[in-house]
């Protein structure tokens, strides 16, 4: 768009000059001639007397005009009466005599164009410069056109279900669009009607704009898009006369598939703004109403719309006979992340070997979009390190950029705060490893990324729909390792704040079993309250319902049991298994980064093997207590009341 605006002032900086220098030009030739000497109008009495006094040096003659030269210099021009005598006398006086033919007529038509010229050209140059300023957005004949897109899919670009993947039940509900589009006879021969109007509903990149151009391309009609934001205007009327010529555009290639991305810019529910809504919008919506399903009948033109907020469409557009038919597309669960890995990565040459599963398992809620993002990454990581092909390694960096933000290489960490670092991740990993319930760990690192300055990360084995009590203490307890490592490694006196995030997170699910899940059991199964939360200048506000004193007290002292419950499961834990604690965190120290199988044969053989590694020196000593002193209970502080903790 920039490159085209600056076409065009560079085209009317060009239009300038030339209409600048012509003025100039036709400035000058009009001065030359003013300045120019003329012939001076003489007498024929006068020219008469002058040629017997022998001062008449030349003459040319063209019809009753005589236009000559005086001997002093002088030119004039005269008209004669007919005297047949007169071209004879002036041979004999020794006049040079030239004779034109009669071209009165051609003169005079061509002394006239040549005059009115330099208007002509000036009209022209006018008429042009209106037609470009009545161009493009500016032209009023064209303010309500419709700025529907057909696009045309070419042999390369051409979409079809194939290329679209984790949203199989959305294509079984489309494709009998599809079959409908190829014969339409099959289902009017039995009186059927196909639905008018799609609504694809999902959340952002699921692949909805996708889904409507494979339907397209699988269907071979022409295809229209445009968005809900193209159709409202500053002033009132020209949205609907734009829904009216979209619908013409599609009459002329029916059938056919117009396509509106974020419909709910324009089918919001209808008086719900302040002051009776925007006449504009309602307008526009009113018309689109009536184009779908009015007394006129737009067969073989079918709407397909999508939108991630359905709820605030109007009712008149969801009814039958408009919008027949919603469409769910969901986030893909692990199977259609898998798939959809596949897809983006068929294009991109992937290490043999590689298991694209183990990326699908570590993604949940990713939608396509999303994995596509991650598969340029890694693509892009690659290409920086020089290799020809993506390995998993690559792909694993990309995953966890994306979740996680970038490594942050620039940070320099004390020895210190590594070390406690790495008690902190080996608290969580072997609470995990230890509690069968728990989901096994795919990997722990001490690398800083994003905001945290470690992370141990576990991979369920499938999508999970639901969490069972047992699972959900296992969680409680794992994200209460961390501080109870600092706790029974460094002492209370050195605890930091980098549980802050995992005490969040077990104060959240806590609350939600009891106010939400019904699971405590001294409250029962109750709702105790509404999880929604609106953002409201920045600040979280949780709209409760109206409980009583005594019950919001019995409500906090549960929260808080079920929490010190998980504090001392995981204390337990790392109690009984001190010596792996200290073996992983020095392991983590050593290495920065271990998978979950280096994990478990580490804690099952007591050591892992790494031919291509090598150490880095250590810069400084720590200051906390040595590994024989932990392991003795030497300088460690006694174990704080979980209360307090």
């Amino acid at each position: 768009m920039a490159k085209k605006n600056l076409n065009n002032f560079n085209n009317n900086i060009a239009l300038w000059v030339i209409l600048g220098v012509f003025l100039i030009l036709f400035f000058n030739l009009m001065q030359g001639q003013n300045t120019s000497s003329r012939p001076e109008r003489m007498s024929y009495s006068e020219f008469y007397k002058s040629f017997s006094g022998g001062q008449v040096r030349e003459v040319k003659t063209q019809d009753d005009q005589i236009e000559g030269l005086l001997s002093n210099g002088q030119r004039f021009v005269t008209t004669i009466p007919k005297d047949t005598k007169l071209a004879d006398k002036l041979a004999n006086s020794g006049v040079k005599v030239t004779a034109a033919p009669d071209s009165a007529h051609s003169s005079s038509f061509l002394h006239i164009f040549l005059s009115w010229l330099p208007i002509l050209i000036f009209l022209g140059f006018w008429v042009y410069f209106l037609r470009q300023m009545q161009s493009g957005s500016n032209r009023a004949m064209g303010f309500g056109k419709s700025r529907a897109k057909m696009l045309s899919d070419k042999v390369g670009d051409k979409v079809t279900f194939s290329d679209v993947a984790g949203a199989e039940e959305a294509k079984h509900e489309v494709e009998e669009i599809v079959d409908f589009l190829r014969s339409p006879q099959r289902f009017q021969k039995l009186g059927g009607k196909i639905p008018k109007g799609i609504l694809l509903v999902g959340s952002p990149g699921t692949g909805k704009t996708l889904l409507a151009r494979a339907i397209a391309g699988e269907a071979d009609v022409p295809f229209f898009s445009i968005s809900g934001s193209d159709f409202v205007e500053m002033f009132v009327g020209v949205g609907a006369s734009r829904v009216r010529d979209m619908f013409e555009q599609a009459k002329k290639s029916s059938p056919c598939i117009v396509f509106i991305d974020e419909i709910d810019a324009v089918g919001r529910h209808r008086g719900a703004g302040l002051g009776g809504g925007n006449d504009e919008r309602e307008q526009t919506l009113n018309q689109l109403l009536v184009e779908m399903d009015g007394f006129e009948s737009n067969e073989g033109i079918i709407l397909i719309a999508a939108t991630n907020r359905p709820d605030v469409l109007d009712p008149a557009l969801l009814r039958p006979g408009r919008f027949d038919r919603q469409v769910i597309v969901p986030l893909p669960d692990l199977n259609g992340r898998e798939e959809i890995l596949n897809v983006h990565t068929q294009k991109v040459p992937i290490t043999k070997g590689t298991d694209l599963n183990v990326i699908a398992r570590g993604t949940p809620g990713f939608s396509g979009a999303d994995l596509a993002n991650l598969v340029n990454e890694a693509a892009l990581l690659s290409a920086r390190r020089n290799r020809r092909t993506v390995s998993l390694h690559e792909l694993e960096e990309a995953k966890d950029k994306v979740m996680m933000g970038s490594e942050r290489k620039s940070m320099v960490m004390s020895d210190d705060e590594k070390r406690l670092t790495a008690y902190h991740e080996a608290g969580h990993a072997l609470v995990a490893y230890h509690n069968p319930k728990s989901d096994p760990i795919h990997k722990a690192t001490i690398i800083p990324r994003g905001h945290a300055l470690g992370m141990v990360v576990r991979l369920p084995e499938s999508d999970r729909f639901s969490m069972t009590l047992e699972r959900i203490e296992a969680d409680l307890q794992v994200a209460m390792g961390g501080r109870i490592a600092e706790i029974q490694t460094f002492g209370e006196r050195k605890v930091t704040t980098g549980a802050a995030s995992d005490i969040k997170q077990a104060t959240d699910i806590a609350r939600k079993m009891v106010m939400e899940w019904g699971l405590s059991k001294k409250l029962g199964p109750l709702t105790y309250g509404d999880s929604s939360q609106d953002a409201f200048m920045g600040h979280q506000v949780a709209q409760q319902k109206s409980i009583s004193e005594v019950t919001a007290n019995q409500i906090d002292a549960e929260i808080k049991s079920i929490v010190e419950s998980a504090y001392k499961g995981a204390k337990k834990i790392l109690t009984d298994y001190k010596s792996q604690l200290k073996l992983l965190a020095e392991t983590l120290l050593k290495y920065e980064t271990l998978t979950g199988d280096e994990i478990t044969t580490l804690l099952k053989e007591g050591k892992i093997d790494r031919p291509d590694f090598k150490p880095t020196p250590k810069k400084r000593k720590t200051s906390f207590p040595k590994d024989e002193d932990i392991l003795d209970g030497k300088n460690v502080s006694p174990e704080p009341d979980p209360q307090n903790a």
